[in-house]
């Protein structure tokens, strides 16, 4: 049956024109006629597929000024740009020998051999220049149904790429059912369960990816307690934290990945064993609870206890806590506290909390050594010792003084200093 008016709900199918005039025989295919079908705002990855080798596709597109990047030849696939708009056009393929990443394959002009070596039969179909789609695998069936199925063999489809174990997690959350009665299907779960150990040989970089966008997805509570059940959760997180990541959610805790990461294992080694980034490791480890973090006396002084975040402080103890502390690390902090006292303080309170931490102005203490040693202290440890006890000073004053103040205040301290130097 003709979706005519699939097409005309993309914003600007220019560029496909352009490409279809060239190809006519190509389609759109994956992602994108899965998100038209569903009546997604927003689709991504006009991804085409054709039975034209790679190599003739690219001549075509040069021939008619089109500029092509050879993204993945020996996999069929190029890549046309048109007004800056990349589109990947992948030439038809069977497997011949399957191994990840790096499968071999071998070109054909076989519209359903190409559709039974993907993934999942909602991501298995193709729409034409007309806006008629094609499905060989009854993936429309199964979207409509919110049924996410592998393409023939579930067993098989893993064994060429274990990732698909957790690209199923992800697509069942997002296009799975989600009403009492709704059960994934029984033969993906039975391979995921087989095959569980599969996932051990993938690499670090591809596991993330996939977890990242796991965690930032709907339904994830309900991802993550089928990925337990299946044993693939505790290959990843052994020490997955399910019910403190169930309540940051239950107050509505924001889908940032790396946030959420930590809420649901704060282990040691767990950035470098997804091998993330520094910065996303630096992040992991100042959030979490076990990395201690010293609060301030009111002298301003660092104590030996460890830093407590409650919606009752003050801006005075705000700004003692963001001259010191990035203030990223404290809106974490917030969200792990508030999962740890979810009972006691209202939600809107630590709402009004990380409000205030954000809007706040990060205090810098304005003074360095050069100042003191203008003021006349020697060089040596009292340079640290007097610029240490102004800051104490600076922060009891709720990190308020300018520094002119600041220099005031040295001057009351140089006979101290001056002592501690020495002269």
């Amino acid at each position: 049956m003709p979706h005519l008016s699939l097409l005309d709900k993309l914003p600007d199918r220019s560029g496909l024109d352009r490409l279809w005039h060239i190809l006519p025989q190509a389609r759109l295919v994956g992602g994108s006629v899965r998100d038209l079908l569903i009546g997604r705002d927003a689709v991504h990855d006009l991804d085409l597929a054709t039975p034209e080798p790679p190599e003739t596709v690219q001549a075509l597109f040069e021939a008619a000024g089109i500029k092509t990047i050879p993204t993945g030849l020996a996999h069929g696939t190029v890549t046309a740009l048109i007004d800056h708009v990349p589109y990947e056009i992948t030439t038809l393929r069977r497997d011949v020998q399957t191994n990840g990443r790096h499968a071999e394959v071998a070109w054909t002009t076989d519209w359903q051999e190409d559709a039974a070596r993907r993934d999942f039969t909602i991501n298995a179909l193709f729409c034409d220049r007309y806006g008629d789609i094609h499905d060989y695998v009854g993936g429309v069936e199964d979207l409509a149904a919110r049924h996410v199925r592998f393409v023939g063999d579930a067993a098989r489809r893993i064994e060429e790429d274990a990732l698909r174990i957790l690209r199923f997690f992800r697509f069942q959350a997002r296009f799975g059912g989600t009403g009492p009665q709704d059960r994934p299907d029984a033969e993906a779960i039975r391979a995921i369960t087989s095959h569980a150990a599969l996932i051990d040989g993938l690499s670090a970089e591809r596991v993330a990816s996939e977890i990242l966008r796991i965690l930032t997805g709907p339904n994830l509570m309900r991802s993550l307690h089928l990925m337990a059940d299946t044993g693939i959760l505790p290959r990843l997180l052994p020490s997955a934290d399910l019910p403190r990541l169930a309540r940051a959610l239950d107050v509505d805790v924001p889908p940032d990945d790396i946030l959420r990461l930590g809420l649901l294992a704060d282990t040691p080694d767990l950035a470098e064993r997804l091998r993330l980034s520094g910065k996303q490791a630096q992040r992991l480890d100042r959030m979490s609870p076990s990395t201690l973090l010293h609060g301030f006396d009111a002298q301003g002084y660092e104590t030996q206890n460890p830093l407590i975040l409650a919606p009752s402080l003050g801006d005075h103890a705000l700004r003692m806590l963001l001259s010191c502390h990035d203030r990223q690390t404290l809106i974490d902090r917030s969200w792990f506290a508030q999962a740890e006292r979810i009972a006691d303080i209202s939600s809107k309170a630590w709402n009004t909390l990380r409000d205030r931490l954000a809007q706040l102005e990060r205090p810098v203490f304005p003074l360095a050594g050069r100042d003191v040693m203008a003021a006349g202290v020697r060089p040596g440890p009292a340079i640290g010792e007097t610029l240490a006890h102004l800051a104490a000073w600076w922060r009891s004053q709720g990190c308020l003084p300018d520094r002119m103040d600041c220099l005031a205040e040295l001057k009351t301290r140089l006979p101290l200093s001056s002592q501690g130097a020495g002269g």
